[in-house]
């Protein structure tokens, strides 16, 4: 079998960035965002995590995420690694015979011209992998209509709570992943899969007056603080190691429902974490004020609730536009998110709301339109990289719990 050269950079690859552009230059500049999404790769695609969710199911789920995403390039990595499970390094390095590109040459169906897929190709496999298929369609194209029940569907299945945490967590990075490779390819002025400007109006919500738990529920889009409820009960810190424990505390997460579910798999969380870090905490680039707007906006095109309260309040403390912020929010189903913004604003949500849609439809003309507000290549890559970051953040809050009124 070839040995292929050392890969340290999956998505420099896929998306064909010439490390000479101004686009590599802006992912150097984010160097910490850089690195953690290529870890968060990394510890996903890892067997020896010890929870049971083989290499071949993960690669299996992430194949199709890929799929129903449109995203070809991804498909094809998928397949090709499918084809051929071989581990993966911390350096990237790989045991696949390599295509052009450096990539594996799987076929990869083809799409319509009107931008929808055809019917997903088929995965053999039991009833095990068949659920975790289900859970992955409804996590990568309809993440607002999860319930308790699927997550207990899983169960019945053999799915154990650290894998249906992992399995979530991988659905929802190989939805990140998509849209982070679409928003590279368009910065740097390479083709992208089905580039139709179609028009991206806010997805519906949950509307149910309580929770499984029995608390009041949010039913519209709000600025209010609110809480979050999990469907599977998160481990009390006690019961982590204390190695696990001085890990969550160290990032703030000890006290959450939410992280300490999450630390089911701590190498993904962890990873997950540097991610966030990188892609919000970091000086120059896009203002902050802008980055919380773009994640506002996928939060209100998946229809979560919680996020978008959390970073459109945020939005409106930095910005000081608090009724700019609350128009967006109290866009119905349909309806375009960037109707009555300033020109800057409305070329973020519009660009924002299509890199969020399922699939993606974001389009050079985006782009152009942008660079015309007088956005740089690194301002691009923040804008890219905070709206997808929520592909991923949106689809766990939706599928492992929900929001209730504090």
């Amino acid at each position: 079998m070839t040995q292929t050269p050392t890969a340290a950079d999956l998505l420099e690859r896929l998306a064909d960035i010439p490390p000479d552009s101004s686009l590599a230059a802006a992912r150097i500049t984010r160097d910490a965002a850089t690195r953690h999404i290529q870890g968060s790769y990394l510890a996903l695609f890892n067997a020896d995590d010890g929870i049971d969710f083989s290499l071949t199911e993960r690669l299996a789920v992430a194949r199709q995420v890929a799929e129903w995403h449109e995203d070809n390039r991804l498909t094809a990595h998928y397949a090709g690694r499918l084809a051929d499970p071989y581990p993966i390094t911390a350096a990237g390095g790989s045991n696949a015979t390599p295509g052009r590109n450096g990539l594996p040459t799987p076929e990869t169906k083809r799409h319509s011209a009107t931008g929808h897929a055809g019917e997903p190709t088929p995965v053999t496999g039991g009833s095990r992998l068949q659920s975790a298929l289900h859970h992955a369609e409804r996590l990568s194209s309809h993440p607002s209509a999860a319930t308790p029940a699927h997550l207990e569907e899983l169960r019945r299945a053999g799915w154990g709570s650290d894998a249906i945490v992992t399995l979530s967590q991988l659905v929802a990075y190989v939805s990140f992943q998509s849209r982070l490779l679409r928003g590279y390819r368009l910065i740097a002025g390479q083709p992208v899969d089905n580039p139709l400007p179609l028009p991206v109006g806010a997805a519906a919500w949950r509307t149910a007056g309580v929770t499984h738990g029995g608390r009041a529920a949010p039913h519209a889009f709000t600025q209010r603080e609110l809480g979050w409820e999990p469907w599977i009960a998160a481990k009390p810190l006690t019961e982590f190691t204390l190695r696990q424990q001085a890990t969550l505390e160290h990032n703030g997460h000890a006290d959450s429902d939410y992280f300490r579910l999450l630390a089911c798999n701590l190498p993904v969380l962890e990873q997950r974490t540097l991610t966030d870090k990188g892609i919000f905490y970091t000086a120059g680039g896009l203002v902050r004020k802008e980055r919380e707007l773009a994640a506002a906006v996928a939060s209100k095109i998946n229809g979560c609730i919680y996020c978008a309260s959390v970073h459109a309040r945020k939005a409106a403390q930095l910005s000081k536009q608090p009724d700019d912020i609350q128009r967006l929010l109290d866009t119905p189903p349909g309806g375009i998110l960037s109707t009555g913004q300033s020109p800057r604003w409305q070329g973020e949500i519009d660009f924002a709301a299509a890199l969020s849609a399922t699939p993606a439809a974001a389009t050079p003309e985006h782009i152009t339109r942008l660079r015309q507000e007088g956005l740089t290549d690194l301002e691009l890559l923040d804008l890219v990289q905070a709206t997808a970051f929520f592909a991923w953040a949106n689809r766990l809050m939706l599928t492992l719990g929900e929001p209730f009124e504090k």
